[in-house]
């Protein structure tokens, strides 16, 4: 009988998945396998790899214990396996992130090779990146008519998509390929996770539509309300697939909900930039900001040491900090707050900030990361403008006008009533014992940023 592999790799899930019809109308049977990349698991911070082992555990669970887990080079691993098991082809959901091509086409050279083949069905994206373009052919620039062009593609959900599909290969008996490894245990982690598994990202997408959806576009800017989705976790490692999301929306009709559908299109806007500019994942997109003096040397570390220890002495930012030590996730509004004051008030690099989220978020994705930092820091395609700086204090007074969210995450400040938290230097006793003084003033700093900014302007000539 004619076998196949299916390679997960964002994508642990078992209902909506096209690598399922793919495989089950070219073989008999299936190896369900996940390949352990040190190239991958190395770099993850303690959160994504609990949270990945978690949901490793759901889909091995979900496919009868039949996933194959193997530690080390995907080009030596998947070849090896493929043969073991006799496999004609092994079938991906397609990455467009620039380690996973890379690897992808080294894996493909080596199966062909061996006169086997790797076979792409879908993305993680429901429209795969380089696929929306203009009339001309060029890929877009610009988030907004992006958006337009990527709506009029519609989303339906595949019929038949589930682990019965295929029929999976017991990987117990098989000897003579890689050997098998035990999906790890969770690393400890001081953060609170969402629960790993594909039935809890279905029960926290339902819990939304029905709750919190029809409210979005008022309360998405605060903090201090559950008024978000928390759907990012789950969709960085495909516990649910951002076209069964827009297929439940396209039943729905009302300004939140076009809101919250065009939070889905930045996040495969982003992705569709990285596939077009692998660079900016590391370097300004826009290169004339390589001209941006930035702060270096001791005093830089030790500011960007308070900054990430939530000690700078502006409450929304210390509050979003230790958000993200807490929980391994931080609102989406405060992520902008805190890059601005990172980038404008300490005048650091916007890859510090990036680096340091990454290490810590669950929900860690190359694409939104790095082109969120750098719409704050203005060096991102339609990205911010630069002067746009973000006072903390009124952003605090203005997205937690009650301060709960401040008092949840800083403590020293939970004696402080109301909107008084923002600004703890000029209560009647002065500030709290333990709470740090502000580390910078902001207004002066506003317009150290704006003058750092004229060398960009110079730089274009």
């Amino acid at each position: 009988m004619e076998s196949a592999v299916v390679w997960f790799r964002r994508d642990l899930r078992v209902a909506d998945q096209p690598t399922f019809l793919a495989a089950a109308e070219a073989a008999g049977r299936s190896l369900a396998l996940f390949v352990l990349d040190p190239a991958l698991v190395e770099p993850s911070g303690a959160a994504r790899l609990t949270f990945l082992y978690g949901a490793l555990r759901s889909l091995d669970e979900a496919l009868g214990g039949r996933l194959l887990v193997v530690r080390g080079d995907p080009a030596d691993v998947v070849p090896r396996v493929a043969a073991t098991v006799g496999a004609g082809a092994v079938h991906v959901a397609a990455d467009y992130g620039p380690y996973g091509r890379t690897r992808d086409e080294t894996v493909g050279k080596a199966l062909a090779d061996d006169g086997r083949e790797l076979v792409r069905t879908g993305s993680p994206y429901a429209v795969a990146p380089g696929r929306v373009r203009k009339a001309d052919g060029d890929p877009f620039r610009v988030f907004t008519p992006f958006r337009r062009a990527w709506g009029e593609y519609g989303w339906s959900k595949p019929a038949g998509t589930d682990a019965s599909t295929v029929e999976w290969i017991d990987p117990s008996d098989k000897d003579g390929g890689p050997r098998a490894v035990r999906i790890p245990d969770d690393v400890p982690v001081d953060a609170t996770l969402p629960e790993a598994t594909e039935a809890a990202a279905h029960e926290r997408w339902h819990a939304f539509l029905d709750g919190d959806a029809g409210s979005y576009k008022d309360v998405r800017d605060r903090p201090d309300k559950p008024g978000t989705s928390r759907m990012s976790p789950y969709l960085k490692y495909g516990l649910i697939h951002p076209r069964t999301m827009l297929a439940d929306l396209a039943s729905r009709s009302s300004e939140s909900v076009a809101t919250y559908r065009t939070e889905i299109a930045w996040r495969e806007f982003y992705a569709d930039i990285l596939f077009r500019r692998p660079d900016s994942a590391r370097q300004n997109y826009d290169r004339s900001f390589d001209a941006l003096p930035t702060a270096s040397g001791a005093a830089a570390r030790v500011a960007f040491e308070a900054w990430c220890e939530g000690r700078t002495g502006f409450p929304i930012v210390d509050a979003g900090m230790r958000q993200l030590r807490a929980r391994a996730w931080m609102h989406n509004r405060v992520r902008m707050i805190v890059a601005s004051f990172l980038v404008k008030d300490l005048h650091l690099p916007w890859w510090w900030g990036a680096r340091h989220f990454m290490r810590l978020l669950v929900d860690g994705d190359l694409a939104s990361n790095q082109h969120g930092w750098q719409w704050t820091a203005g060096s991102g395609t339609d990205a911010s403008p630069y002067f746009r700086v973000f006072n903390p204090i009124t952003q605090g007074e203005k997205f937690d006008p009650d301060g709960d969210y401040v008092r949840e995450f800083v403590p020293e400040l939970r004696g402080v009533a109301g909107k008084a938290v923002h600004q703890p230097w000029a209560l009647p006793g002065g500030i709290p014992d333990g709470y740090p003084e502000p580390m910078v003033d902001h207004r002066t700093e506003r317009l150290e940023a704006l003058a750092r900014y004229e060398h960009v302007k110079a730089s274009r000539g």
